[in-house]
């Protein structure tokens, strides 16, 4: 192997050479460019992604046609998950299901580390068996990946059943000369690596021993960092070459990627505090083992913070997926996950969640409103040789503009915040100008008109709620109730305590005593439960709280940072 050959060309290169291989059971087929990628690229001009190796938005194109291989950092597992985890996990399940959409085949690939220093400290601490305690904190984590409605990725690896692989990786790194072994340890040569840096922008004289890197004497550069550690006593350790061990953090996901996409693939993606030092090392790490490796898209997600500050376990200013679940709808959380462009900072408050949560409950109300009124015609079905007029023309409009504005959004970097307050509002408001005009009397070809033309707005809006995960499996009446059964939690109702308050209400009404029945309406309002007079029914429905709180803490009122990063 040449020093120095290959790692400079993936600044500005991007390869379309079809992969076949044969790795970890996996095997991979060159395919022929699929009829509807096709259409869709021609259509929408090219699907655009901000690449974080070139630091702009390129045309995305996949090493195979037809074919994307994408591999995502995911969490270590040793406690519960918190909105940091949430978010990268939601941006790249929108970039997996948009990619969808598009017609392609993905392999998603993404990750579990349940082998690392944070698990043994964690496990030291209780008592409790390393691994044990990281396949329980891994199954949590796909309760909450199921009920934020993250698909699936096609693959989960987990370090711990990956060892085979990490040590012939390393193996492959000392022998080409970019490793060496001291005590037992295996350290990579930073210094040997042409352009290190090159994704991050850190240059080698910045890197101080102790910032990013152990200080460590028998090192031959201040910032090599450890592709194998020697066995410490009461830690888990497997034999190697260079006596037991367990792996670095940073060859996990080199060795894990090759194994299931080769060394050649299409999207690597993280979070953005993943850039340094861990992606950087394994571009490092994935070169000296194969200078052919090559990435074609570097993506990350921005961090969340709390009160502008970035959210993590370290600081103690992070809420955890499961907290925010248990008080509200994981729709509602998910709407707010994506109510920024996933490169933009994303700041944490209460009054962003109760807005969500008033969105999806909007959202909702109107698909049940739609399905309630058109169920008695739609039952009824057309007459015999009657034909179904055609949609009317302000239908159609509001169709073209949705399906355009989400193509042209989608396709520029996955703009969701512009999807979320633009064309599909008019839509949804769309449905309930006509649902009220539905109620009156017209000519029987002019009904059949709107019920077509509303079952066709209907599709098209949950065809884009679809793509962005923001359906559920569950019908619209029990997703209603899910988030009528939060918002009582969050005021620290019963139901049966509310019901007793409306009666209160509707008594005090009659004895016209209507200090007390407005002041009963007004508390219920600050508490997030709006009534609402409906004839001679009083019904209820969430809405956002004049006070929200987050347990006994008041919620902090921070403007939103969600200005999408210049190209």
């Amino acid at each position: 192997m040449v020093e120095g050959t290959g790692l400079k060309e993936q600044k500005k290169e991007i390869r379309a050479e079809p992969v076949i291989a044969e790795e970890c059971g996996v095997v991979r087929e060159s395919l022929c460019v699929g009829v509807l990628v096709a259409m869709a690229e021609e259509e929408l001009g090219g699907f655009r992604i901000y690449n974080s190796m070139t630091q702009q938005k390129e045309i995305f194109k996949t090493k195979t046609p037809g074919k994307v291989s994408m591999y995502v950092c995911g969490v270590t597992a040793y406690d519960f998950s918190h909105l940091g985890h949430a978010r990268a996990a939601v941006s790249f399940d929108i970039l997996h299901r948009y990619l969808k959409h598009l017609g392609y085949e993905v392999t998603y690939v993404r990750n579990f580390t349940d082998v690392d220093d944070k698990i043994i400290k964690r496990a030291n601490e209780t008592g409790e068996d390393p691994f044990m305690l990281s396949n329980r904190f891994c199954d949590e984590y796909n309760i909450d990946m199921s009920d934020l409605q993250c698909e699936t990725p096609s693959k989960e690896p987990r370090v711990s059943q990956h060892l085979e692989e990490i040590k012939g990786m390393i193996t492959q790194i000392i022998n080409n000369g970019y490793a060496y072994e001291v005590e037992g340890d295996v350290f990579y040569a930073v210094d040997k690596c042409p352009n290190y840096g090159m994704l991050s922008g850190q240059k080698l004289e910045h890197n101080r021993a102790g910032e990013r890197v152990a200080v460590d004497s028998r090192k031959r550069h201040p910032a090599d960092f450890a592709l194998w550690k020697a066995a410490k006593p009461g830690e888990p350790s497997w034999d190697s070459p260079w006596g037991p061990g367990r792996p670095g953090w940073h060859i996990e996901c080199s060795a894990m990627s090759a194994c299931y996409l080769t060394h050649k693939f299409d999207i690597h993606g993280g979070g953005i505090d993943l850039i340094f030092p861990h992606h950087e090392n394994e571009i490092a790490q994935s070169w000296a083992a194969d200078n052919e490796s090559h990435v074609g898209y570097w993506m990350h997600n921005g961090h969340v913070t709390n009160n502008n500050e970035k959210m993590s376990k370290s600081l103690g200013n992070f809420f955890t997926i499961r907290q925010i679940t248990e008080r509200y709808h994981p729709l509602a959380l998910r709407h707010f996950l994506i109510s920024a462009h996933y490169r933009s900072p994303l700041n944490y408050s209460i009054l962003q969640l109760e807005n969500s949560s008033d969105a999806i409950y909007y959202i909702f109300q109107t698909l049940q409103d739609c399905k309630d009124a058109l169920s008695p015609f739609l039952q009824e079905g057309p007459e015999k040789n009657e034909k179904v007029p055609q949609i009317n023309e302000a239908a159609k409009e509001c169709i073209k503009k949705l399906s355009v504005e989400f193509q042209t959004k989608m396709s520029d970097d996955l703009q969701t915040p512009v999807i979320l307050t633009g064309a599909i509002q008019e839509a949804l408001k769309f449905v309930n100008s006509s649902l009220k005009m539905l109620k009156k009397k017209m000519q029987k070809r002019a009904q059949l008109q709107l019920i077509q033309s509303l079952q066709e707005v209907e599709k098209e809006v949950a065809k884009v709620l679809d793509v962005l995960g923001l359906l559920s499996s569950k019908s619209y009446a029990e997703v209603l109730q899910q988030l009528k059964e939060k918002a009582l939690k969050r005021a620290g109702l019963a139901e049966g305590e509310l019901l007793h308050l409306i009666e209160e209400r509707t008594q005090a009404r009659v004895n016209k005593d209507f200090l007390r029945s407005d002041k009963i309406r007004t508390d219920l309002t600050a508490k997030g439960i709006a009534l609402m007079d409906v004839g001679n029914e009083i019904i209820w429905r969430p809405c956002i709280p004049s006070e929200p709180v987050f347990g006994d803490q008041r919620a902090p009122v921070v403007e939103e940072k969600q200005s999408i990063p210049a190209v």
